[in-house]
């Protein structure tokens, strides 16, 4: 909660008079005690020389005493500093469990400002740091599975007596695993290049209905292979964006769609603008996701049906690539869905593409 000029003003002003009244206080009280010892020595001056003794020595125990305090502060300082400059140096060799404590009675202002940040610093390093292992775990794991596959059918075609049947199976799987390897690395890749600000983004003016009705046709022979019914529902849609990188929103839909849509099902298309935005809804009548998954379904390496996806060769990368593509014109993309019953993916984009670099957040 931030405090008001006139909060901080008031606070200043009361700091300032609290501080003159602790000064006024030392210099009585050590005024008092220079009186006290001099009456007590019995000393035989005039009244002018004794008020002058008076007020040199009073002023001598107030620096005295001053001298004091400042060292005893300036030791407590010298702690502080030293505690940060161990948190920083800790930071610096990749330990992020730093958590420096403000001394108690601590002022706020620039320092205890800093104290905060350095601590939000550690904090977001360490999430960081996690999800970058993670990554690396998932990375690997999602490498040596088809790796596996493809080193131990390559050892069994060399046994003798293999039938020609069972030779081109093998020889199949291999084919297959490679091709989940290549694609798992291609999206891997794609990805590094969308987190990266050199990621080229050229949005122009075009027709969105058009791009969809064509990534449809384009898909066709795949949902006719399952006997697909295909609703389709397209308003006739201007919009300003990147047709090479949006293009590979509506192909991942549609294939995760017809994937997991069994036989004979039902895939519906829907695209409607209002003055502001599209908003396009792929609809599918597949087996669901359930609500515990749905949270996660954007993650990246994020399998909701891990044996289904593995047997399809997903590599968990296809959504968060959608994610991330969506986000970079401005919009957003969510997910419905419901257990037996069908997934329902809704797509927002602004009718003027504006890259997520550009823009502005809004201020509380």
């Amino acid at each position: 909660m931030r405090r008001g000029p006139s909060t901080t003003n008031a606070k200043a002003i009361f700091k300032f008079i609290m501080g003159l009244l602790w000064v006024t206080i030392a210099l009585l009280i050590c005024w008092s005690v220079a009186f006290f010892l001099t009456s007590s020595l019995g000393l035989h001056l005039s009244p002018l020389l004794l008020q002058l003794l008076n007020s040199l020595l009073g002023f001598f125990l107030f620096g005295l005493l001053m001298y004091i305090l400042s060292k005893f502060v300036s030791k407590r300082q010298r702690v502080f500093y030293q505690s940060i400059t161990e948190a920083l140096r800790r930071i610096a060799k990749g330990d992020f469990q730093v958590m420096i404590q403000l001394p108690e009675r601590f002022d706020e202002g620039p320092m205890n400002h800093l104290i905060h940040s350095i601590n939000d610093m550690a904090a977001d390093l360490g999430k960081l740091e996690s999800m970058r292992q993670d990554f690396i775990s998932d990375v690997s794991h999602e490498i040596q599975s088809p790796l596996t596959s493809i080193s131990g059918f390559a050892r069994v075609l060399k046994e003798e007596g293999l039938s020609p049947e069972m030779r081109n199976h093998y020889l199949e799987i291999i084919e297959k695993e490679s091709v989940r390897l290549s694609k798992l690395s291609e999206n891997m890749l794609r990805l590094a290049s969308l987190d990266s600000e050199q990621h080229p983004f050229y949005p122009v003016p075009m027709r969105l209905d058009k791009q969809i009705q064509t990534m449809i046709l384009a898909c066709e022979p795949q949902w006719l292979d399952k006997d697909l019914e295909m609703i389709v529902d397209l308003q006739q849609t201007n919009i300003e964006a990147d047709p090479d990188l949006l293009s590979q929103v509506w192909v991942n839909l549609l294939h995760n769609a017809i994937k997991f849509t069994p036989v004979k099902g039902t895939i519906q298309v829907f695209l409607e603008a209002n003055d502001e935005e599209a908003i396009v809804r792929i609809e599918d009548t597949g087996i669901g996701i359930s609500a515990e998954d749905q949270e996660h379904i954007f993650e990246r390496f994020y399998k909701a049906d891990k044996s289904r996806t593995h047997a399809s060769g997903g590599s968990g990368l296809g959504l968060s690539i959608i994610e991330k593509i969506v986000k970079m014109h401005g919009g957003n993309v969510s997910v419905t869905s419901s257990l037996g019953k069908g997934t329902t993916f809704t797509v927002w984009l602004p009718l003027v593409a504006v890259p997520e670099h550009d823009r502005v957040l809004p201020s509380f």
